[in-house]
């Protein structure tokens, strides 16, 4: 998904336009399966690692923000997971496998 914008500006004799922009991509880091403390079912969860760049001209610069995100697939609750939590899930997930 991108969010932005563009503006036009002008610098003595010359006219320049910038196109700026978010970018938020997803990346699922594990699979989970747990009892779920919304709907006490039994289901997999999804760990998904989620970064909002900021962009310039369609390119991507640097990262805004990050965040983990947690979300049932039996009742769809989805929660945010502080950084330390979610690699430390994604690394036992990686370890057993």
């Amino acid at each position: 998904m991108a969010v932005g914008g563009w503006h036009l500006a002008e610098s003595g004799h010359s006219r320049f336009m910038l196109i700026f922009g978010f970018r938020l991509t997803s990346a699922l880091l594990a699979t989970l399966n747990y009892v779920c403390e919304n709907c006490q079912q039994p289901a997999a969860h999804q760990l998904v690692k989620r970064v909002r760049k900021f962009s310039l001209f369609f390119i991507p610069l640097f990262p805004v923000s990050t965040k983990y995100t947690d979300t049932c697939s039996y009742c769809g609750r989805t929660i945010q997971v502080p950084k330390e939590q979610a690699e430390l899930a994604a690394g036992q997930t990686q370890q057993a496998a």
